[in-house]
């Protein structure tokens, strides 16, 4: 055997037997600075229960525009490392809109499914053209199919932050998916009813969504006098209660009822309105309404877990805008103006509940709480900002005033506390009380069993989403006056995951990813100039390395 011979059989030898080790050893290493590439030991441990095919259905796909090709390229790699850690993880990007086939029609029967497309501009060659895009992932698993939305939208983010903010939120999305698909439900929320609590209709919206990963039910707690043994044995058997904006006094017997829910390790969120004072009275009353303080019979509970709603009214300058009509019928004009009422919060990004919301939180008519001094672990989660003002009750609201110019210096109360997360194994508020339930099956408890929590929000209508013109609800968060999206929903929604997450799917919220961004104008600028660095100068090589070899091979075989 000539030893040219030998040479090719080692080295087709030594291809073979790498490519047989590649098969059994294989790594990824993830360089990026922020980790982008590598998934969370909470995604990996969702995706690991994936017994059969997952399927995602990216629809991400066609003609974008360059800041949606980043998207794009995020989520494919992204997808990836899924499919690393699981092989049964199989993705495909789908064009939605096929050749021939009617981009509107489509659109629709997407927002029909609540997979709202989005319109964008897209350049080619100085034309500009309005086309849609779908920024939707479906995931299917034995049957069940969840939709997973690409793009976090932010009230004037250019696109480039749009889709900084949307890949920062990429792998809480897609595990939220893949949770909701893998996971039966097991957890069980209680909507309080019977003491004057939001409609259905008002609530309608978040409590669809909710229903995708948890059970939900109305709980009529004003039952309790009628059967206390049966109403409080069915309450612990939820894990959250629900308080929609109740504007009925609670009875002693409901909030023992809630208070040894608590004492039982039951979690709860609050939306409370101490003043009474809608806008709706405004229009009615000729612009002019008294807001009063709203007795609820909860202070004392409050108080013992370590917060105070008072009855005031928060102005703050940082304000969403109310819509006022002036003229008639053709000739009617609207008109916004901020209304300091409805304060727009910011989050500080201090906890996993207020990460990462791009959208201010609306609210209306809100109250202020105090924090006191005990025991629990208080994190103050939404603040109004330090242009604020608190007015005391019983107050006239009028409309007149949105027409005239604030003085900075009556808004300078500071900031204040308008939302707040409550930890800790609370100590009821009933110890060395009489109970107004004294003979029951269920044993007093003077203290928590195990550490739990509550959420209080000091407005109930930031739960309360609008309706269209039929009566059915729209989307939380946003106003079909001005046509804005708020960010109430997703910090609801944040609210009552923490509540009941028992993976740690909340705190893959808290990852931080920044995309570098290309100066727009300077690469409009020297659009050329790149073109021919990225196009011309390889081909120049490559032809400059074709003529070298040319050049030396005819030199060589001349002689």
């Amino acid at each position: 055997m000539s030893k040219q011979k030998l040479r090719y059989i080692v080295f087709f030898a030594g291809v073979i037997a790498v490519l047989a080790v590649s098969n059994w050893f294989n790594f990824r290493v993830d360089l990026t600075a922020d980790g982008r590439y590598t998934l969370s030991d909470t995604s990996k441990n969702i995706i690991l229960k994936a017994q059969d095919q997952v399927v995602v259905d990216v629809f991400l796909s066609g003609e974008l525009p360059d800041a949606f090709n980043k998207l794009q390229i995020e989520t494919r790699q992204l997808l990836e490392e899924y499919a690393a850690e699981n092989p049964n993880i199989k993705f495909a990007f789908v064009n939605p809109v096929p050749e021939g086939a009617n981009p509107d029609q489509i659109a629709q029967d997407f927002n029909n499914r609540g997979m709202r497309p989005e319109q964008v501009q897209l350049r080619d060659n100085g034309k500009v053209s309005q086309e849609f895009i779908f920024p939707w992932a479906l995931v299917s698993y034995r049957g069940k199919t969840v939709p997973v939305s690409l793009l976090k939208k932010t009230l004037g983010a250019s696109p480039d932050e749009l889709v900084s903010r949307s890949v920062q939120n990429l792998e809480y999305a897609f595990s939220s998916g893949f949770y909701k698909v893998l996971n039966p439900k097991n957890k069980r929320i209680a909507v309080l009813k019977g003491n004057g609590e939001l409609q259905d209709k008002y609530i309608a919206d978040f409590f669809k969504t909710l229903r995708e990963r948890y059970f939900i039910a109305p709980f009529p707690l004003d039952s309790l006098s009628a059967s206390p043994d049966t109403v409080m044995t069915a309450l612990n058997k939820f894990d959250l209660v629900v308080a929609a904006k109740p504007t009925i006094a609670f009875s002693d017997a409901q909030k023992y009822a809630l208070d040894q829910f608590t004492m039982q390790g039951g979690k709860s969120l609050f939306l409370i309105d101490q003043v009474a004072m809608e806008t709706d009275s405004l229009y009615q009353r000729d612009g002019m309404a008294l807001a009063t303080g709203r007795r609820l019979n909860l202070d004392d509970l409050f108080f013992k877990y370590g917060i105070r709603i008072n009855p005031v009214l928060v102005e703050d300058l940082y304000a969403a805008p109310l819509v006022l009509a002036s003229g008639k019928a053709s000739n009617s004009q609207y008109t916004q103006l901020p209304w300091f009422y409805y304060p727009l919060v910011t989050s500080k990004e201090n906890h996993p509940i207020n990460t990462n919301i791009d959208n201010p939180v609306a609210f209306e008519y809100t109250n202020q709480i105090d924090l006191l001094d005990t025991e629990i672990q208080k994190t103050v989660l939404l603040q109004s900002s330090v242009l604020s003002k608190i007015d005391g009750v019983p107050a006239p609201v009028s409309l007149e005033t949105i027409t005239t110019e604030p003085r900075p210096e009556n808004y300078a109360a500071g900031p204040q506390n308008l939302a707040v997360l409550l930890e800790g194994a609370f100590t009821s508020a009933f110890k060395n009380r009489i109970l107004p339930i004294e003979k029951s099956v269920i044993p007093f408890r003077e203290s928590a069993k195990q550490k739990t929590a509550m959420i209080v929000i000091a407005d109930g209508d930031l739960i309360k989403n609008d309706l269209d013109q039929n009566g059915r609800p729209l989307e939380l968060g946003f106003d079909k006056f001005t046509f804005k999206e708020y960010g109430n929903k997703e910090f609801l929604l944040n609210a009552v995951n923490y509540l009941l997450d028992d993976n740690g799917l909340i705190n893959i919220r808290s990852k931080s990813i920044v995309l570098p961004a290309l100066d727009i104008q300077k690469t409009t600028n020297d659009r050329a100039t790149w073109q021919a660095l990225t196009i011309g100068l390889p081909l120049a090589i490559l032809l400059l390395f074709a003529l070298i070899y040319t050049y030396l091979r005819r030199r060589k075989y001349s002689r």
